[in-house]
């Protein structure tokens, strides 16, 4: 169910930009752009219980070559996520969480087809590492590291997105996928 919801908002991204039609592209080979976004949702774990940070992450993509009517980028991304929970067991107040670190490496087909100015759709893949920290605490003053042998793991995930730069350089984002977060917003900067 969520990969049909993801697609459908990307066609409807897509179909709704179609129809404007203005000359220039704002993503070329040598393009930099950096961005920084907060998100909701996530791709990592999928507690039902307890409390959830939203998602911060970092991003940059720098365009390599052109491919087709568009435009392919390398980069890099790094995001983070935090789950909480607690609970009283015979009287002691016992809190436990999770810190996850996303680090990844991504490429991503930027089309330019539209000539669409200021906006830059995309969409790509990302080979991550998901590192896992785990930690707990308890009213009696006891707490520690590691929960158990869950253990840090590399993943392949996917993505798709919009950046509308509506300042010169300065934009702004959105962006679907699987690494900290399901859904990022945020501001971007090309340079």
């Amino acid at each position: 169910m969520k990969k049909s919801a993801l697609l459908s908002i990307a066609l409807v991204v897509i179909s709704f930009f179609t129809a404007v039609r203005v000359q220039a592209q704002a993503f070329q080979v040598g393009t930099n752009v950096i961005s920084a976004g907060i998100g909701l949702g996530s791709s990592i774990a999928n507690f039902t219980y307890g409390t959830q940070s939203p998602g911060f992450n970092v991003q940059y993509d720098r365009g390599i070559w052109e491919a087709g009517p568009g435009v392919v980028s390398l980069g890099g991304y790094i995001g983070i996520k935090d789950y909480k929970y607690g609970y009283i067991y015979n009287g002691d107040a016992v809190s436990y969480k999770w810190n996850y670190t996303v680090v990844g490496v991504r490429g991503a087909w930027h089309f330019t087809g539209l000539d669409i100015e200021n906006l830059d759709l995309y969409g790509g893949v990302m080979l991550g590492y998901y590192a896992l920290s785990t930690s707990y605490s308890d009213s009696q003053g006891n707490s520690g590291g590691s929960l158990g042998n869950y253990g840090n793991t590399v993943g392949l995930s996917v993505f798709a997105g919009a950046k509308y730069y509506f300042a010169g350089n300065l934009g702004v984002f959105g962006e679907l996928g699987f690494g900290a977060n399901i859904l990022s917003l945020g501001l971007s900067y090309k340079f």
